[in-house]
C-alpha cells in the first residue's frame, strides 16, 4: 500500500490517500479542508477513488467531504455514532469556533469489524471511542490510520462532548496496542509512528 499525506487547514489535519498499488484504487481518509488541493493531487495521479472515509466527525476532518465526494462520484462512510456530526455544526464543534462547517450526509455507516475493500487491500474498522463516540481506526496489513485516537507520544483530547479518557485509553490498550509492533500508524495530526514505539514511549500507556 502507498500512503500520501496531505496536511490541510489551520490545524494541519492529515488527509490521507491510502492507495492499493495493484489496482491503483484508493480511499480518501479525512478530507478536512482545502478541497482543491486534494482534488488536484488526485487528478494528477493515476488513481481511482473508491470511497471517502471519516475516522470521526469533528469539523477539521470533514470539511472537504462534499467537494471530494461530488468531484469523484463516490460514497461517504463514517461510524454510525458520529454520523449526526456531519450535518450539525454544534456536534462537530465548528459552531464553537464561530463558523459553520458542514458535510453531506453519510451514504453508509460503519461499526466494529466492518471491512472496506479497495482493490486487493482490505481495511478493518476498529472502534476506538473516547475522542468522539464514533472514533475509529482503519487497519490494513501493517498500516493503520488512527484519526485523533492515537498520536505520536500522545492520544486524542477527551474533554469534548461525548469524550471519555477511560473509553479511549481502554479501547486503545485492548484493540490497538495488541497489533504487531511494526504496524505503522498514520494519525490525524502530526508525524507517523509505530505501535511498538507507542507501547514504549507513549506516556498514556
Amino acid at each position: 500500500m502507498r500512503v500520501k499525506t496531505l496536511a490541510n487547514g489551520p490545524l494541519e489535519e492529515n488527509c490521507y490517500l491510502a492507495i492499493d498499488e495493484t489496482s491503483n484504487e484508493a480511499i480518501v481518509i479525512d478530507p478536512g479542508s482545502e478541497p482543491q488541493k486534494i482534488i488536484e493531487w488526485i487528478k494528477n495521479t493515476n488513481i481511482t477513488v473508491k470511497y471517502v472515509i471519516n475516522t470521526h466527525g469533528h469539523s477539521d476532518h470533514i470539511g472537504a467531504n462534499t467537494a471530494v465526494c461530488q468531484e469523484f462520484s463516490v460514497k461517504l462512510g463514517i461510524h454510525e455514532l458520529d454520523a449526526p456530526m456531519l450535518t450539525d455544526a454544534k456536534l462537530n464543534l465548528s459552531a464553537f469556533m464561530g463558523i459553520e462547517i458542514l458535510s453531506q450526509k453519510a451514504d453508509f455507516t460503519l461499526k466494529e469489524n466492518d471491512k472496506i475493500q479497495v482493490g486487493q487491500s482490505e481495511f478493518t474498522v476498529i472502534h476506538t471511542p473516547g475522542h468522539s463516540p464514533g472514533g475509529i481506526c482503519l487497519v490494513s496489513g501493517d498500516t493503520m490510520f488512527s484519526g485523533d485516537s492515537l498520536f505520536a507520544q500522545s492520544i486524542g483530547r477527551t474533554d469534548f462532548p461525548g469524550g471519555s479518557m477511560e473509553d479511549l485509553v481502554g479501547s486503545l490498550q485492548s484493540k490497538v496496542l495488541v497489533l504487531d509492533e511494526k504496524t505503522k500508524v498514520y494519525p490525524g495530526h502530526g508525524p507517523a509512528t509505530t505501535i511498538g514505539y507507542e507501547k514504549q514511549y507513549n506516556p498514556y500507556f
